[in-house]
């Protein structure tokens, strides 16, 4: 496949060199199209010789060949990373004053942008009124990440990693756009994150879960033409094409999946088996008493719904959307990981049940996951990683349009 990789002018140019290598790997042609200012972060020669290609940022190079027409009509994918502000404001407003700019207007094909900027730029309302208007004409314009940014800054606007911007891309380099639209016309449902238990108004109960995964699958979906709810805990905006509800507790998510008519429903979220039977009104204090130094409140605990099987239930009720669960697992003395998910699919016996293993510091919070594939039909379990959480939500993605084709 042909791709055109633009670098406009940021810090993060350099991690480009790692997504061309990506790419070029991958056997696909790529051609890099710097601006400028992306030149005086990393040099012509340098993305010269990873590409095996000259380079130029100008329409006055080898004009004979009109590279800036050709370009973006021959590509099979266009994907400019870093995107600044600069560079998203042009591409919004049809400005073409240079030879990435001039592809960007020329390309027939699908246009990947993967932002990096300060988080002020990015949460400006003239940014936030660009990617709008990119999206509405069918751009792609990725979230990005949260982080380190320049200098001590932290927060949302840093480049994704070279990885997750090549697991973005590579629905659209298969060679078959049909693959890209296999779940149109469905409604899917996801949960996403850890739901919190109130104690008082200052504590909660709760666990590890980031909700990566449940955004993952969700942004996947949207991508793969489906239309997608996504139902959070984390505060992490929704990706493109989603709808988000936002919940805190296991009884706000319950009323929130039972409320949807979705085809297809997705538990990805931690939901808490258990919460407080009364949250206190006012923070809970820490009293001091010598004769009892060491006292400390009692918290009676309540048997949150299991959501799961109510869905189960309400499907043997007649409605049937495809269910698929999420375990969990670390493994123990008990039995191994996949020896406690399939106790829980015979328990719950969902069309799908994603198994994953957790511990500290071992999925939650990370971009890399192992999981386990179980079908209800008894089929031997696919095994997905170490991998990152977009090639699993596609690996699952997979797994319902399978199941679905069987139904």
């Amino acid at each position: 496949m042909r791709i055109v990789l633009g670098v406009s002018g940021g810090i993060a140019a350099y991690k480009a060199c790692s997504l061309l290598r990506s790419f070029s790997e991958d056997g696909h042609d790529v051609t890099v199209v710097p601006t400028a200012a992306a030149l005086r972060f990393v040099g012509a020669p340098t993305w010269a010789a990873l590409s095996g290609k000259p380079v130029s940022d100008d329409v006055w190079s080898q004009v004979h060949e009109v590279p800036h027409v050709r370009l973006g009509q021959q590509a099979d994918l266009v994907v400019v990373a870093p995107a600044t502000a600069d560079l998203l404001a042009k591409a919004a407003h049809g400005i073409a004053d240079d030879l990435l700019t001039n592809t960007l207007l020329t390309a027939h094909c699908p246009v990947v942008l993967a932002p990096a900027m300060h988080t002020e730029m990015w949460q400006h309302p003239a940014t936030v009124a660009n990617v709008a208007t990119l999206r509405e004409r069918g751009v792609h314009v990725m979230d990005p990440a949260s982080g380190r940014l320049t200098g001590a800054d932290s927060g949302p606007g840093r480049l994704p990693e070279p990885a997750d911007i090549a697991a973005y891309c590579a629905p659209f380099l298969t060679g078959d756009p049909s693959d890209l639209r296999d779940l149109a016309g469905l409604h899917v449902l996801v949960t996403a994150g850890g739901t919190r238990e109130p104690l008082d108004p200052v504590r909660y109960l709760g666990n590890r879960s980031s909700g990566k995964q449940g955004y993952a699958l969700a942004a996947v979906a949207a991508r793969r033409g489906a239309q997608v709810t996504l139902v959070s805990t984390v505060s992490t905006p929704a990706p493109p094409g989603c709808a988000l509800v936002r919940v805190e507790t296991a009884l706000q998510l319950r009323d929130a999946v039972l409320a949807a008519d979705a085809d297809v429903v997705v538990m990805a979220a931690a939901v808490a088996d258990f919460r407080p039977d009364h949250a206190a009104t006012a923070k809970i204090k820490k009293t001091f008493d010598p004769a009892t130094p060491d006292a400390a409140p009692i918290v009676q605990l309540v048997r949150n719904p299991d959501i799961l099987a109510e869905l189960l239930t309400r499907r043997g009720e007649g409605t049937a959307p495809v269910l698929v669960g999420f375990a969990a697992e670390t493994g123990d003395e008990h039995g191994s990981v996949l020896d406690h998910a399939r106790a829980k699919l015979a328990r719950k016996p969902v069309d799908l049940l994603v198994a994953n293993e957790v511990g500290d510091g071992v999925t939650f919070g990370q971009d890399d996951t192992t999981v386990h594939l179980l079908s209800g039909d008894g089929a031997t379990p696919r095994d997905i990683g170490p991998a990152d959480k977009t090639a699993v939500a596609h690996a699952v993605w997979d797994a319902v349009r399978d199941i679905r084709g069987t139904v």
